[in-house]
């Protein structure tokens, strides 16, 4: 199977997986992370793991773009460190883009006021609607973590354990918090892992 049908049918496994959390499984998540947990800093703390992506990713890529241009070449860890600052870029503008398209309101009241599923009972897309109270889907969070696990995945496979339990715990965290929605989360992580794929794939592309 090419790597194109590969990516054709995980991005229908995620239609799906996408469809039967928003029906069946968002809602009673919510409420059920609502009702039985009152103190969730510690979720919170684990949605804070990928903050430094982005910054570090621009800084990355000033830095090796002046190393680069002072005539040297990139080693495998250079090239692994750029590969992730373009990937994590991309996913920040995919899932900024998808956001305004979807326009999915929040599982709880955090931005602004927003209208939320908790505290309102709103539930549901909102096709253009933009906004920060319109934000939830897909998961930004999800989505700049898996973008730079994916590039890792790829040239460190040895340390595979240790990103599986990276994208869970903030996974975990996220819904942990009632930050976002089941679906949120898993819709994210392919905006994530197709911009780590497809950089990744760009990266080996060039250098044959």
């Amino acid at each position: 199977m090419t790597a194109l049908k590969r990516w054709l049918l995980s991005m229908a496994v995620v239609v799906v997986a996408s469809t039967i959390s928003y029906w069946w499984l968002d809602q009673p998540i919510a409420r059920l992370v609502h009702g039985q947990i009152q103190h969730h800093e510690a979720f919170v703390r684990l949605t804070h793991i990928p903050d430094p992506f982005l910054p570090l990713a621009v800084m990355t890529f000033v830095g090796l773009g002046l190393w680069v241009l002072c005539d040297r070449r990139l080693s495998k860890i250079q090239d692994a460190a750029l590969v992730c600052s373009i990937s994590l870029v991309v996913a920040e503008a995919t899932k900024n883009q998808l956001k305004f398209v979807f326009g999915r309101t929040w599982p709880d009241t955090w931005v602004d006021n927003n209208p939320s599923f908790i505290r309102d009972g709103v539930y549901g897309f909102n096709l253009f609607h933009g906004g920060p109270g319109y934000a939830s889907f897909p998961s930004g969070h999800a989505a700049v973590a898996c973008a730079a696990i994916t590039v890792l995945w790829m040239y460190y496979p040895k340390l595979r354990l240790i990103y599986l339990v990276v994208s869970l715990a903030i996974a975990v965290g996220l819904i942990g918090a009632n930050y976002h929605f089941l679906s949120d989360i898993i819709a994210g992580s392919f905006v994530g892992i197709s911009a780590g794929w497809m950089a990744t794939a760009l990266s080996r592309a060039r250098q044959q």
